[in-house]
């Protein structure tokens, strides 16, 4: 079992020891991919951790972008997240009901604000249904809090900068999406993107890094599957995967493994995927 960390990942019996502290939020940031016919709202209506607020990833992003999801302006960061009862001096524990999928992205994003006391619940939902812990259906009273935001955009990258980095590979680019869709062999979920993957990058799909119960494998193992995939940690990474939730997965791992300075190409394959003038390299590494 991963050791516990306030500011990556913690176990599911710290936040059961942790979960009637004043200033501790519990956030379900479960959110599902197109088609698949679920509704994550309404999930968490049925049951979810107690006290637990709804995170809406779609919500909290940027409306003015064709691309899903995007990083939100700092001040819908703030309003949405002040309505929630999160702010200041708060510790707050992401879940998803994946086990390790979606929560990452929150994390990044709350680190992205300047907001460090944040970490992922290990092995999520799932984990905390299967040792039989309380559960419930009740939304919690909400209590106002400011939050203070200093947005780090060393954390972040556009297009521009990964062509760059593409180019100079003077950045590692790791990519989370399964292999076949890496190597090109498979189309895209999304319709209209090409298939492959941005030149110079590595694959480490995001499902390695986790243990049969949906949590994270323990630093030595992390560092070892980038490694073995190619990954000279010695540069600064750049993660990115098909819309960027799933390269907040390798950030977090990064994170895990002590490997500081790491950024997420927030537009990821659904931005490279779709512009034609972009080069596309297929097959292996």
């Amino acid at each position: 079992m991963a050791e516990d960390d306030p500011k990556t990942l913690v176990s599911t019996d710290w936040l059961a020891a942790h979960l009637k502290d004043p200033d501790l939020r519990v956030l379900d940031a479960t959110t599902f991919l197109p088609g698949t016919g679920r509704d994550a709202r309404a999930e968490y209506e049925e049951a979810h951790i107690p006290g637990a607020r709804f995170f809406d990833i779609d919500d909290v992003s940027d409306g003015r972008s064709d691309l899903p999801h995007m990083a939100p302006p700092v001040e819908k960061f703030m309003s949405r997240l002040r309505a929630m009862g999160v702010g200041d001096g708060h510790q707050v524990v992401v879940y998803d009901t994946h086990g390790l999928f979606s929560a990452a992205r929150v994390w990044w994003l709350f680190r992205l604000m300047g907001q460090e006391d944040i970490a992922v619940l290990d092995g999520g939902f799932p984990k905390w249904q299967a040792e039989g812990r309380e559960v419930e259906d009740m939304e919690p009273v909400i209590r106002d809090r400011h939050m203070t935001v200093r947005r780090q955009n060393q954390l972040v990258k556009d297009v521009t900068q990964v062509s760059a980095a593409s180019k100079l590979g003077d950045y590692a680019i790791v990519d989370a999406r399964a292999a076949a869709r890496f190597r090109g062999e498979v189309e895209e979920p999304r319709k209209g993107l090409r298939s492959g993957h941005i030149p110079g990058s590595r694959n480490v799909p995001y499902t390695t890094l986790l243990n049969e119960d949906g949590t994270m494998k323990d630093p030595a193992e992390l560092r070892s599957i980038f490694e073995a995939a190619g990954v000279d940690l010695k540069k600064p990474v750049i993660t990115t995967c098909g819309s960027g939730i799933t390269a907040a997965l390798l950030s977090l791992a990064l994170e895990r493994i002590g490997k500081r300075d790491h950024s997420l190409y927030d537009g990821s394959w659904t931005e490279w995927g779709a512009f034609p003038t972009l080069p596309v390299a297929t097959g292996e590494a």
